[in-house]
């Protein structure tokens, strides 16, 4: 495999964008499927939503990953690219998260007619934490409202992206029938059954002013990246097609440009297009640089170890990583990016994370749900291992090698349920289901409540756990009891404090001694850690090996809070000095100071209640804007803008969680069933104090009504 020809795209957009559609559409042109099948058509579903839920609901839960060959007709080269379909609800962030974390290429799908929307932001903001060079589609041209310069406008103004269009549409709504390409000045419409057959022809008089207009701002733009192209537009002198690609291609590897291209999905037009776009402008995994943590060498001033820029050469030695794992009834399916070397089938690789030395037993291709088995794959691919045992995130190498790939980001639950079986006999099953979930999706969290000893599940939304209790309730054939949603409170401190704890056990066997001092600080709101810790001991008040057990009993100290024991974040502890017994201090006493002094610090440091804010975009017809509007604020909701187009109202707004839980409904019978809203998660901000203590009473009292029932 010629590797500079291969391309890894995924395609993200904001819900109901077309992202599904379009990549139903790539997968028809590039012959991997002989019949296009809708998302909610009645068909079966597209072939990308492989789950019955997806297809029932007509929505991606599942990120699904599929290979096809495109051949760029006009250079006569083929390639090979391997494309993920990320989901679009908020919910299921970390599918996109994770994919976007090993792909060397974007399309972001914008609609037409909503442009920028709220998920388009955090998809966007995804891309740019992973350096992904993306391109942008304008889809649904065909729709009431389509409104390309709207869209464009909008990406440079909420994106803060270049994005430079390479297309002109040729009229808009049901009037649409094709792009003018602005750079070879040529007009692209897309005839036969399914828009198979491309045809190229002149611009239409009516368009040619325009297009004129379109290109000539198109190589203004371009020519700021590059200063060939602009000495040459200086002189007034003609520009090669060839000349405008390399510079598009450059300056999208480079992130300065976001190209914009525009079609319909569903109407079959503009999609070959596009391809050519991917193959064209989307880099290749040579073209871009991936470090590698060097896990040998010792670590800098900041702890952090150095990095080692890994090689595109399948002679090189392995590194890889498994971003995504499916449980299965036959094993484990491990979803694989190659970053350097080669994996044959049978051979063994190390898990960085582990140290332990693991069999490849099975490789496969993945096309959504069906596989092929492969005898061997190189840097660059991307395939999925069966029978693997590992976690999401891990990296395997080949021996000797101790390096490890950065992490992927994982964003915190924000709501959580209690589950238990409505059959006893089904504890076994639902507890084998809850393993599997956990272990697939790091943003899928379970534990014990202690008090009550029931399960409790904790998620990044409603609809994410409704997914999971429905897929337990079908494919474990489990019925579960849902407790009432629960708001994931947090607590944090508010003023520093110094602390000076001593413990002392000295009556009876070997004693125990140990004493700490410093200070507790707490961290900004903005913090992207909930914990840090500072050794300033000088002079060897403290032995080092006392240290970090410290540490370990700080962190320990943080599970409950003083307030309502709730999980307490932003702390800063600066351990700075302190005393030791030859005989009985040890690393248990230390722990076990370190903890009683956490608890007895947060008492003294104003500690606050902090709850989870959710970010809004509603969608509704404006006569409901005003009622909307009201009813949010009823919710200590705040509007952060609105804007009406076409006559539907857009509202932006920011609103706890805790005030949301049945806003659904509420919206529905409130719009006579037409609003629609998507929420995700903003910040954790602090209670007001009022709301405080009729929270901690709430809590008492269920605290009470529990111990009552034991």
């Amino acid at each position: 495999m010629d590797i500079t020809r291969l391309r890894n795209i995924g395609i993200s957009a904001h819900i109901d964008s077309g992202k599904t559609t379009l990549t139903e559409r790539i997968l028809f042109y590039c012959g991997r499927i002989h019949k296009i099948r809708e998302v909610k058509g009645g068909d079966g579903g597209a072939t990308m939503d492989h789950m019955d839920l997806e297809r029932e609901r007509g929505i991606t839960i599942t990120s699904a990953s599929t290979r096809v060959e495109w051949e760029d007709k006009e250079l006569g080269t083929s390639h090979p690219i391997n494309i993920i379909d990320t989901p679009g609800h908020v919910d299921f962030t970390v599918e996109v998260e994770r994919s976007l974390r090993v792909l060397d290429g974007a399309i972001l799908v914008l609609c037409a007619v909503g442009g920028v929307q709220s998920q388009s932001l955090t998809v966007d903001r995804q891309m740019r934490r992973y350096g992904v060079p993306r391109i942008a589609f304008i889809n649904k041209m065909d729709r009431i409202g389509a409104n390309p310069a709207k869209v464009i406008a909008a990406m440079k103004d909420k994106l803060k992206c270049n994005a430079v269009p390479l297309q002109l549409p040729m009229g808009a709504e049901s009037a649409f029938k094709g792009v003018i390409d602005l750079i070879r000045m040529e007009a692209v419409t897309f005839e036969g059954d399914k828009g198979e057959d491309i045809i190229r022809g002149p611009i239409p008089a009516e368009y040619k002013d325009a297009a004129e207009t379109a290109r000539r701002e198109m190589l203004e733009e371009l020519s700021l990246h590059d200063d060939e192209l602009m000495s040459l537009l200086l002189e007034e002198a003609e520009v090669s097609v060839e000349q405008i690609r390399a510079v598009v291609r450059k300056a999208t590897i480079a992130q300065q440009i976001t190209p914009v291209l525009m079609g319909s999905a569903y109407k079959d037009k503009g999609v070959q297009e596009a391809l050519d776009a991917v193959v064209r402008y989307l880099p290749s995994p040579p073209e871009r640089e991936k470090y590698a943590i060097d896990n040998s060498k010792p670590v800098d001033e900041h702890g952090q170890h150095p990095k080692i820029l890994l090689q595109d050469s399948p002679d090189a030695p392995l590194v890889c990583m498994a971003f995504k794992t499916v449980v299965e009834s036959f094993g484990q399916l491990t979803y694989t990016r190659l970053y350097q070397g080669k994996i044959i089938k049978g051979q063994s690789y190390v898990n960085a994370r582990t140290g332990k030395s693991v069999r490849f037993g099975r490789l496969v291709r993945m096309h959504s749900n069906d596989r092929e088995d492969i005898d061997s794959a190189e840097a660059g691919d991307i395939i999925a291992l069966v029978g693997v045992d590992c976690a999401s995130g891990d990296t395997f190498t080949a021996e000797g090698m101790n390096v490890s790939l950065e992490n992927i980001f994982v964003a915190n639950a924000v709501i959580r349920l209690s589950i238990e079986p409505k059959k006893r006999d089904d504890a076994d099953k639902l507890s084998k289901a809850l393993e599997r979930f956990r272990r697939e999706d790091p943003t899928f969290r379970v534990q014990t409540d202690e008090e009550t000893g029931q399960t409790l599940i904790a998620g990044m939304g409603q609809l994410h756990l409704e997914i999971y209790v429905e897929r337990i309730k079908r494919e474990y054939k489990c019925e579960c009891i849902v407790g009432e949603p629960r708001v994931a409170y947090r607590e944090c401190p508010t003023k520093a404090v110094e602390f000076d704890y001593k413990h002392k056990k000295q009556s009876g066997g070997s004693g125990q001694y140990a004493h700490v001092k410093g200070i507790l600080e707490p961290l900004p709101e903005t913090s992207e850690v909930p914990y840090e810790f500072v050794d300033e001991v000088t002079g060897g008040r403290i032995p080092r090996e006392f240290i970090k057990p410290c540490d370990d009993g700080f962190e320990e100290g943080l599970k409950k809070g003083p307030l309502g024991e709730y999980e307490v974040v932003n702390v800063k502890m600066r351990l700075q000095d302190g005393s030791y017994h030859d005989v009985d201090s040890s690393e248990m006493a230390f722990k076990i100071c370190a903890l009683g002094c956490m608890r007895e610090t947060l008492k003294k440091a104003d500690v606050a209640l902090q709850e989870p804010f959710m970010k809004l975009e509603i969608e509704v017809p404006d006569e409901y804007q005003g009622q909307i509007t009201g009813h949010l604020s009823s919710k200590r909701g705040l509007v952060t803008g609105s804007e009406v187009n076409g006559g539907i109202c857009v509202i932006n707004a920011e609103a706890p969680l805790a005030s949301m839980f049945d806003y659904a409904n509420e919206l529905r019978s409130m719009t006579q069933g037409k609003g629609t809203f998507t929420m995700e998660f903003l910040a954790y901000r602090q209670v007001p104090r009022g709301l405080q203590g009729e929270i901690l009473e709430k809590r008492r009292k269920e605290k009470e009504a529990k111990a009552a029932m034991k």
